[in-house]
């Protein structure tokens, strides 16, 4: 059984900076893509920052220069740094797992965390 647990949202002021944590349970070593997504009230879950297995990153064009993705492969953590925070990057984050065939071609499975609240409040 898989489980991502995120931690690390909270209440920041304009400009502030979060770190995220997500920390993936009951599965060793695979091909996988790990990455963060964020839901706002009102609008669609959308992908804010991914990096494989080997450390190839993207983000959204928003969140460049601000956010920074990370992972340690041997814990099955993968991190989001958050600087120069926004309002409009308040939304709840989720935390997601995507695994791959041997082939690195087709995805067998994606797991999704609970999400942790990050609020951008003057």
């Amino acid at each position: 059984q898989v489980h991502l647990v995120e931690s690390g949202g909270g209440l920041v002021q304009p400009g502030g900076s979060l770190r995220l944590s997500c920390a993936a349970s009951g599965i060793g070593f695979t091909l996988t893509t790990m990455g963060w997504y964020r839901q706002a009230p009102g609008k669609q879950r959308e992908l804010v920052a991914t990096i494989t297995t080997y450390g190839t990153t993207n983000y959204r064009d928003s969140v460049k220069g601000r956010f920074t993705i990370s992972r340690d492969n041997a814990r099955n953590t993968v991190y989001l740094e958050m600087n120069m925070l926004k309002l409009e990057d308040t939304a709840v984050y989720y935390c997601n797992l995507r695994r791959y065939d041997e082939s690195n071609t087709y995805v067998i499975a994606d797991y999704w965390g609970q999400g942790t609240q990050v609020t951008v409040s003057s």
